[in-house]
């Protein structure tokens, strides 16, 4: 397996750490029959009903940081986009938000992924799991919560 998979192996398994945060991709995964679109993104949350809520993962770049004369560093930066579908009785907002903030603390608490890749050395840079976007959406045909999550990891060539 190369680091790039590690990493994005790691980062997944983070993500499915938090309970009833959905069901997770390790990838963008579509199906052009919206019954089986939907399938992918429904799961069943602990003692509520069945529910759209799932997550996907994309690897949207890679620069490539000469740290010294010998030392050469990959920056990856990945994003998740994630969906929930919207129920206003339920505050379905403050539970999306809170999945959200779960994630990012546990990335926190585990910035190098159990040491499949390195700390932040960049000192202008920032870490752990940014939030670039959440609002509502239409996902599957369902009115949703969405979110865009960042996060930059850090390997040695």
């Amino acid at each position: 397996m190369s680091v790039l998979a590690d990493i994005r192996t790691a980062i997944v398994a983070q993500m499915l750490l938090v309970p009833d945060i959905g069901r997770v991709h390790d990838r963008e995964r579509y199906h052009s029959n919206e019954a089986k679109f939907r399938a992918l993104y429904v799961m069943t949350p602990t003692a509520k009903p069945e529910q759209l809520r799932g997550w996907w993962l994309a690897r949207t770049a890679t620069a490539e940081v000469s740290v010294s004369t010998a030392t050469v560093m990959n920056v990856h930066t990945w994003q998740w986009r994630g969906y929930m579908a919207f129920a206003d009785d339920q505050a379905t907002a403050l539970e999306f938000d809170e999945l959200i903030e779960s994630y990012r603390a546990l990335l926190r608490e585990n910035p190098t992924l159990g040491g499949v890749c390195e700390q932040n050395p960049m000192t202008q840079e920032p870490d752990g799991v940014q939030v670039l976007d959440s609002g509502p959406v239409m996902f599957c045909g369902v009115l949703c919560h969405s979110a865009v999550l960042q996060l930059k990891t850090w390997n040695y060539l």
